[in-house]
């Protein structure tokens, strides 16, 4: 599978490990499907392992598990992480959303390209 994942994706992901009471073998789990403006929907969690049916990637020592679905969805995708006064977040640069960047939340940027935007406020904390 080809994936990038920025320095500043990494960062992220790893803080949201171990804010969520993480170890080394704890990952976050990304679930991308279709739906939204984007063309995607996505929801993550850290999760002490994969699950039945994950590909786990490691880059930088961080684990990601990716679903079946997901794996075909963000394949050739680059995952960066987006910080700004008006959104925060994963964004995913696919080769299938050049046409329309959007929330998670299925607000659109109007402005009909860019990447898809998925906000930190869909990270589900485990209790």
């Amino acid at each position: 599978m080809e994936l990038t994942i920025t320095p500043k994706a990494e960062k992220f992901i790893d803080r949201m490990i171990r804010f969520n009471g993480g170890t080394p073998e704890h990952g976050f789990r990304l679930s991308v499907s279709p739906g939204g403006c984007s063309g995607l929907s996505s929801e993550f969690s850290i999760e002490a392992g994969p699950l039945e049916g994950d590909a786990v990637i490691e880059a930088s020592g961080l684990k990601l598990f990716l679903p079946a679905e997901s794996r075909i969805l963000l394949e050739g995708a680059t995952i960066d992480f987006k910080d700004t006064p008006m959104e925060s977040g994963l964004t995913f640069i696919t080769p299938q959303s050049g046409n329309c960047g959007c929330s998670s939340s299925g607000e659109s940027h109007g402005d009909h390209s860019g990447p898809a935007t998925i906000s930190i406020a869909s990270i589900q904390r485990k209790h």
